[in-house]
């Protein structure tokens, strides 16, 4: 019997147990069937071969090997190999999976003929599809399928997959690492194209809620047709306008890419295709974010082509640890290969563009292959001399078999030994037996990692995040620049580098942003815009009295009490201290003034204790001019308790030391103009009051009038006394510090009382202006009092329609305006005369004006 189909790449390495491997390396094109030729001659042309995955095979080829020479790992049993090309194919992934089951010189499918076939394990595939292919084959016998590629939508394994374990982190990994790098670097205003099949519908419904959940926005969706469906003229004509022009125009530059290595090769033909037909510039201004199940590869017949369109694109990767020796023996490749290995003569030939003239003996003629050639020297998109991810975990997969089987090994022999028997052969162990300690196995690999799985049966390693740079001679190199490791640290399962990374050359080496519209700068909040999405937004002005400090908030804020917000909105400002100070020109000058009169009085205190016996002096009870003189100078100098910051003592005493020193003052005016009265009043015949005229009616007065000031002060200071204070509100930028009164009731009687003393006084001195005396001081005192009675009426709604620092400018002021109504007033006739006309100043002259 002849075989059917030929398959022309396989590599088989006989041992005692056999290990599978389905790989894709090959790509070829099949034609629909005729039936006017025999189908084995038809069906396989000359294959397009991705060079670059040949390290697939070598990674799993150098890990059986390495096995078989480490005699603590499977001592007296060699492990073999049997590896099969996919040609990411289903019908061939089908047969090739049949193949490794069942074929040893021919092809009888199903049926086991002569030797039997010890396949313990397979490994592979690739993609997602081609996985699920051998999978429903491999189930059927209960062998354990390891794939290293795609992670396969949940659904499907749940129903159709139990013997998966899978090689790879789940692919939720990868979808919050996704949302985690967009939200880093503010990309809310995403594009995203996916492979037209499954995964990519599946990664599609997964992904699109999750953006919208974490408020990214996506400007379009584009499906993408696998490079074999490319056939067409009109097919990609119809796919450089649908999805080239818009990719151009799109406000987004940040695209998200899912898919494979044909999804890549096709997007990067429709670029190139689209650059040539709209003559664009060769370097979108776009950034790429791709997923693991991308790889930047090139087939043997792609030799022109460059991914320069994805320079700066960030891409996640499977973690991987550099294996030294496994990079030693990629440097010790040299023709004709490895015996047994159907793979080598089309990936030698593909990769260095030559050809074996026959057995794949090198030659120096030209066009045909040397065995000189290195690997070294190609491109990253043909080999890399690396351990590339994939290859990586295919390497941890042979190893995690080994130690599985060496597990199974050592637990039976223990058994058979305690009971007796015999040791244990590992030929008698069957497939079916391995899963349950595989998906428990724990070790460490020659890189020094620990390889286990989860209780998922998968692998829980990290993810990389890798950045391409391109170079002109169509390489690149994949730098890791991050990490995604949800099971690690808290606030560290992402991880990014933003200096080492580079970006498209369009973006002038800054940070590029992907949003549908410029960022709300400090000073405005977002708008929606109706009927737009909602990364879509206007920008407006906070309205007056709040601001908005970062970028794109939601909402306008206000500032605390303490600040005030800038003119632009965008931050807020502390506000200044607002009091009426030393250093500052109102208060110097209000200090200044009352210094001046506190002067004046102590010279007018001075002046008359000095002729204290003038009649002038004696005249109308010189002790109660004393005692006003001294409150007057006391009056000034209290003043200058409401300049300064406010303080616990000088809130305390100000307000009451003011009430208390004024009320002596005008409760000595009103003494000496009662005096007066009574004096006139006692020199009429068979006066009664005769006995009241003297000290003792003018000490009497004073006392009374003050104590009375003084027991309502005490009253205020025992149950509310004034206190430091801040105002936040009355004026937008300053705060203003303040005392407070505590009991307003009681300030304003406080007040209420000084000013009843005042009328008082000024009633008295008005109605014995006219009264005749030697020195008659009541026309005087009925001008001061008028004078301060104006002051402290003018005083109140002046004062109640300021604020900060004027409201107690007005109050010392108008402390000052009637403290000098007084001494000016009522002493400066008198210190004239003293200073000026001392000759006047004689009990003559003042009984001859009296009598006049």
């Amino acid at each position: 019997m002849k075989d059917s189909i030929p398959i022309p790449h396989e590599w088989y390495q006989p041992g005692d147990l056999l290990i599978g491997g389905i790989a894709f390396l090959s790509v070829y094109h099949f034609h629909e069937l005729t039936f006017n030729g025999h189908p084995s001659q038809e069906l396989l042309k000359l294959p397009h071969m991705f060079t670059k995955f040949y390290q697939h095979i070598l990674a799993l080829v150098f890990a059986v090997n390495e096995i078989n020479e480490n005699p603590e790992i499977l001592s007296n049993v060699t492990l073999g190999f049997h590896i099969y090309d996919s040609y990411s194919d289903l019908r061939m992934a089908y047969r090739t999976t049949l193949d490794m089951l069942f074929k040893l010189h021919r092809y009888f499918p199903n049926y086991e003929c002569d030797t039997q076939k010890n396949l313990m394990a397979v490994i592979g595939g690739l993609s997602s599809d081609i996985s699920f292919c051998m999978a429903n084959i491999l189930r059927l016998y209960k062998i354990p399928q390891l794939p290293y590629g795609s992670f396969a939508p949940k659904e499907r394994v749940a129903i159709q997959v139990t013997s998966f374990i899978h090689m790879i982190p789940n692919e939720s990994r990868q979808y919050m690492g996704i949302i985690w790098l967009l939200q880093h670097f503010g990309w809310r205003w995403v594009g995203l194209f996916a492979a037209d099949d499954d995964d990519g519908e599946h990664f599609l419904q997964v992904l699109e809620p999750l953006l919208s959940q974490n408020g990214i926005c996506l400007d379009f969706t584009e499906r993408i047709l696998n490079q074999e469906h490319l056939n067409s003229f009109h097919v990609l004509a119809d796919l450089v306008s649908n999805i080239y022009v818009p990719l151009i125009d799109s406000t987004a530059n940040t695209f998200i890419l899912y898919g494979d290595i044909k999804t890549i090769a096709a997007l990067n033909a429709l670029l190139l295709l689209g650059n040539l037909k709209y003559k664009e510039i060769s370097s979108f201004r776009k950034v790429w974010v791709m997923t693991t199940q991308v790889d930047f590869a090139l087939s043997g017949f792609q030799k022109g082509w460059d991914f320069e369109f994805f320079h700066g694109a960030l891409v996640f990767r499977i973690h991987s640890n550099e294996l030294l020796e496994f990079h030693k023996f990629l440097q010790d490749m040299k023709p004709p290969g490895k015996q047994g290995d159907g793979f080598f003569k089309d990936f030698w030939e593909q990769a260095f563009d030559c050809t074996f003239s026959s057995a794949l003996e090198p030659t120096d003629v030209n066009g045909t292959c040397t065995g000189e050639e290195a690997l070294e020297i190609l491109p990253a998109p043909f080999f890399e001399m690396h351990t590339t991810g994939h290859s990586y975990s295919i390497y941890n997969a042979v190893y995690a078999i080994g130690h599985t089987l060496q597990l199974m090994y050592s637990s039976r022999s223990k058994q058979r030994l305690m009971m007796g028997g015999q040791r244990a052969e590992l030929q008698d162990v069957s497939p079916w037996q391995i899963d349950q300690f595989l998906q428990g196995i724990l070790f460490n690999n020659s890189a020094g990692e620990t390889i286990s799985f989860n209780d998922k049966r998968e692998m829980g390693a990290r993810l990389d995040i890798m950045n391409v740079v391109t170079f002109p001679n169509k390489s690149f190199e994949m730098v890791n620049v991050g990490r995604v490791d949800p099971s690690g640290v808290e606030g560290k399962e992402f991880m990014i580098h933003e200096d080492l990374i580079v970006w498209p050359r369009s973006f002038n080496k800054g940070q590029p942003l992907s949003l549908c519209n410029d960022r709300c700068k400090p000073g405005y909040q977002k708008k929606k815009k109706e009927g737009e999405k909602f990364c879509c937004y206007d920008c407006t002005p906070c309205p007056e009295g709040k601001i908005t400090d970062k970028t794109d908030m939601e909402d306008c804020i206000k500032c605390p009490e303490d600040q005030y917000p800038r003119t632009e909105g965008d931050r807020c400002v502390p506000k200044t201290l607002q009091f009426l100070s030393y250093q500052e020109l109102l208060g110097i000058i209000l200090m200044a003034v009352a210094l001046s009169f506190s002067l004046i009085t102590f010279w007018v205190l001075a002046i008359f204790i000095t002729h204290q016996d003038t009649p002038i002096v004696k005249a109308n009870n010189r002790h109660i001019t004393y005692a006003l003189l001294i409150s007057l100078l006391l009056c000034f100098l209290c003043s200058l308790l409401f300049i300064g910051r406010p303080g616990q003592m000088t809130c305390s005493i100000q307000q009451s030391a003011f009430s208390i020193i004024f009320s002596v003052a005008v409760s000595c005016v009103l003494a000496k103009t009662i005096t007066v009265v009574v004096a006139f009043m006692a020199t009429k015949p068979g006066s009664n009051i005769r006995k009241w005229v003297g000290k003792r009616l003018a000490n009497f007065i004073v006392l009374s009038c003050s104590l009375i000031e003084a027991a309502i002060c005490i009253v205020w200071l025992g149950t509310s006394p004034p206190f430091p204070d801040s105002d936040l509100h009355s004026l937008t930028r300053e705060i203003i510090v303040q005392c407070n009164e505590g009991s307003a009731i009681l300030f304003y009687i406080s007040l209420g009382y000084m000013g009843l003393l005042s009328l008082i006084s000024l009633s008295v001195a008005f109605l014995a202006r006219h009264l005749p005396d030697s020195f008659n001081e009541a026309k005087f005192i009925t001008f001061s009092m008028l004078v301060f009675c104006s002051v402290w009426v003018s005083f109140l709604p002046t004062y109640l329609s300021t604020k900060g620092k004027y409201m107690v400018a007005v109050e010392v002021f108008s402390i000052l305006a009637s403290g000098a109504g007084l001494l000016i007033c009522i002493f400066s006739p008198k210190c004239y005369i003293i200073v000026l006309r001392p000759e006047l100043n004689n009990r003559e002259q003042l009984m001859r004006r009296a009598k006049n």
